[in-house]
């Protein structure tokens, strides 16, 4: 590889590294809306070629519903605007780290591309089900991770 393609190479990692963060920044924007309706601020949004496509937070205590997670709702919604259950052209931004059923999900789906915020060392994906995103899907985690790390820290400290 040519010194002129390393550069270029380097150049659109930048370039998608700003297109990560400008996402991840509308799915911020979900889970600040998730907490203003006292829902755990967690936030997602889905992409397709530049378009967000399905936006969605957290909704289990509005609806009563242990499932709806704000992947869930968001994949839900992108495959009723797609017209079809696979994501395969798709990238979720997700504010923290999927759960177990979330990754189900999300391999399901078969999203190629997963960008989270912070890791959920608790309930994250990687600790229960490693192995649960689609085999060619490339996930990327701490976009963004002080921000969405300090919106769940401050709500878990004001309903202690």
């Amino acid at each position: 590889m040519t010194l002129e393609n390393t550069q270029k190479n380097a150049l659109t990692g930048q370039e998608q590294q700003k297109k990560d963060e400008t996402y991840m920044l509308r799915a911020l924007d979900e889970a600040r809306a998730a907490m203003e309706q006292g829902e755990i601020p967690i936030g997602a949004v889905i992409v397709c070629q530049d378009h967000i496509i399905a936006r969605a937070h957290n909704l289990t205590e509005t609806l009563t519903d242990v499932t709806a997670h704000a992947e869930m709702q968001a994949i839900t919604a992108a495959a009723s605007e797609l017209g079809g259950k696979y994501l395969t052209d798709c990238t979720l931004y997700v504010t923290v780290e999927p759960c177990a059923m979330c990754a189900g999900a999300i391999g399901w789906a078969q999203l190629p591309r997963i960008v989270y915020g912070c890791p959920d060392p608790k309930r994250g994906y990687q600790l229960y089900a490693p192995r649960a995103l689609h085999p060619k899907a490339q996930c990327i985690g701490g976009v963004l991770e002080d921000d969405c790390r300090q919106l769940m820290q401050q709500f878990f400290l004001a309903r202690r």
